[in-house]
Order: structure tokens, then sequence, then C-alpha cells
């Protein structure tokens, strides 16, 4: 987008998608029945070898939970005849045995309150149609407002880069200091921590909670940390060798089998 539009085989079609959407989108601002909310928190953190401790106060004596990361096993050809390295998200947070006091941001936003008035709406309409593109559109608000979010946090909320003023299109291609990886992305695709993180953030007041299988409602939903690090950047974990697994159990002190669960589209 936007050059998708003027594309000879789908720009059309494209055109009339993208016109029907617009449509949609006015109708739901109009009518104000769609809501969107969100909490974020900061919080004190250190990070303990490839994990990341997360601490009720300053004092940094009591722990509110510990992000147990996943670290990149790959052989990864040299730059410049350097070798890089295999990253890990706790690499974004200063290590305990430094005394630095870092910290780590948490939140959960959501573009899904009200949903329940339209999917009635179109499923008595038999409208297929105009529910895949209600679902569309609201996934799209909530990682709008999970974009938003990140900005408030960046410049005023936590203000750790006051002075950024980037264009759209910059934002777009996340020209801005800091990460919000999600559990469940590249970064960090094990979803467990989000048991952790929806009741540090009370995330049920504002409407959201979690499945069995840990997925969000409503769906129209994001959640995540926030990185501070200027260094800190996306990637993606991929496949990671048994030696990690086993170690990661023990860590954890959990089952190895529940974590081979856990870990399954991970493991080699």
């Amino acid at each position: 987008y936007p050059k998708i539009l003027d594309d000879e085989v789908v720009g059309q079609s494209a055109k009339q998608v993208f016109a029907e959407a617009k449509k949609m989108l006015d109708k739901l601002v109009n009518e104000k029945k769609l809501k969107a909310n969100g909490v974020v928190a900061f919080y004190p953190a250190n990070s303990v070898n490839d994990d990341i401790e997360v601490y009720a106060n300053d004092k940094r004596e009591e722990k509110l939970f510990t992000y147990y990361g996943l670290r990149q096993q790959t052989l990864k050809p040299k730059i410049d005849g350097q070798q890089r390295p295999n990253m890990c998200l706790s690499d974004f947070i200063a290590p305990k045995e430094t005394g630095i006091d870092d910290y780590i941001g948490l939140f959960a936003v959501t573009a899904g309150e009200g949903v329940e008035f339209y999917e009635q709406q179109f499923l008595k309409e038999h409208d297929d149609y105009a529910s895949i593109m209600f679902k569309a559109l609201t996934d799209r608000l909530a990682e709008a407002f999970a974009e938003y979010m990140h900005e408030r946090v960046r410049v005023d909320l936590w203000g750790y880069n006051t002075k950024e003023k980037l264009s759209q299109a910059e934002l777009i291609k996340e020209s801005y200091l800091g990460i919000r990886p999600a559990p469940g992305y590249p970064a960090c695709p094990e979803h467990t921590v989000k048991k952790e993180m929806f009741q540090v953030l009370n995330a049920h007041d504002i409407g959201m909670e979690l499945t069995e299988s840990l997925a969000m409602k409503p769906a129209s939903s994001v959640s995540g940390f926030y990185f501070s690090h200027p260094e800190a950047k996306y990637f993606s974990v991929d496949k990671i060798d048994q030696d990690q697994l086993k170690d990661m159990a023990v860590r954890r002190a959990v089952d190895i089998d529940q974590l081979r669960i856990w870990l399954a589209t991970n493991l080699r």
C-alpha cells in the first residue's frame, strides 16, 4: 500500500476493498459503539543471564515475575570479519550484577470493546463479507492503538525520547528508539508469560482476558513489553537446540515434556 491500488492485476479489486473498508470505518466512527481501551505500566527490571526479573518496586527485592528468554542458536554469516551474536531480549536489560537500575514496560490494548454488537448484526444479516471486513478493521485498529500508545510511552509516559518527531512513514518503518515485542511473535514466541503480564496489568479491568490456550479476548487486542534500550531491535529466535530446552526446564522448574509442548514450533 498504496502501490497495490495501481497494480495492473489486482489494483481495481484493491481499490474496491479499500473503499468498502473506509466506508465501514466511517460507520464505526459515527456510531460510536466500538471502543478502544488500554493499560501500560513500568517496573524495575534486571536481567539474569537469558531471563528478565521484573520487580514490584525500586527496592528490587520482591519479584512480580520472571520472563524466561529464548536465545537464538543460529550460525550467522560474519560481517566485516565479525561474528554476529545470537540475540535474546534479556540483552536489552541491564544485568543484575552490574548494579544498574533498569526498567521495563508492559502493555495491553484492545479495539474490541463493543464487537459483540456488530458480530450479532452481521450474523443476523448473514453478511459474511462484512463480518470478515469488520474483523480485519478491528485488528488494524488494535495495531494502530498499540502504535499510538508506544509513541506516547517514548515521548511522555516513560519519556526516554522526549525529542522524537517522526513522520507517519518513519513510524511505519519503526525508525524510533526502543521496541515493543509481543508474546507469540518471533523475538518471544512462547505465550505463557501473558498470564503474569495480564495479572500485573489488571487487564480484566479494561475488558481483556485470556482463553485456556492463551489467546486474547477480545481477539482484536495486542499485549507485550516495552524496551527502551537504544540498540534494541526486533529479531527472530527461530529454532533452538535440546540443550537450551533442558536448561530452560531447569530454570523454570517445569516438566520438560510440558515445555516441549509450549515451544513446539521452535524446536529442531
